[in-house]
């Protein structure tokens, strides 16, 4: 049994949790741990997190199973352009992952774009992910490629988008 409900800045330490767990197993095989380190430092620090909340930098969705945060998903609409909206993250714990989570949550973030009057939903993945793949069953399709600097470190994505 699952619930989505809006993340607030007590569902911080969650959502950090998830985060960390998830990114270990997806990241392990294709980023250093130096990487992996920075790049949870750095987009995953309490204050981060917390501030994308408090300030409505990102909304939030947290996924619970039986009452206890599994996934999150965080959204918004692109700064350059507010008509399409991105999802920036979407973490599932890797012991729930087959069970659908990662579709539900999608389906909600499509939900709250569509509510918002929007219809277009992007997102980056990293070129060598494989949750590529899972993306484009859901829909999306690889538009260009895109490196980002975060620090000492890239990050080698794809942009994907979906028409909603």
């Amino acid at each position: 049994m699952y619930s989505i409900k809006e993340a607030a800045i007590a569902d911080t330490d969650a959502i950090i949790s998830i985060a960390t767990e998830t990114y270990w197993s997806v990241y392990g095989p294709i980023l250093t741990e130096e990487q992996i380190n920075y790049m949870l430092g750095t987009i995953y620090s309490v204050e981060t997190i917390s501030g994308q909340i408090e300030n409505n930098v990102q909304s939030f969705l947290l996924l619970l199973e039986d009452e206890e945060p599994v996934a999150f998903a965080a959204y918004s609409p692109r700064a350059e352009n507010p008509d399409i909206y991105k999802l920036h993250k979407l973490y599932c714990l890797p012991k729930t992952q087959g069970k659908g989570y990662g579709k539900v949550l999608l389906n909600a973030v499509a939900d709250k774009v569509k509510e918002a009057g929007k219809n277009t939903l992007d997102l980056n993945v990293n070129r060598y992910n494989n949750a590529k793949t899972f993306y484009e069953k859901m829909g999306f399709k690889a538009i260009y490629e895109e490196d980002i600097p975060v620090g000492d470190y890239w990050m080698n994505d794809f942009v994907m988008r979906k028409e909603l």
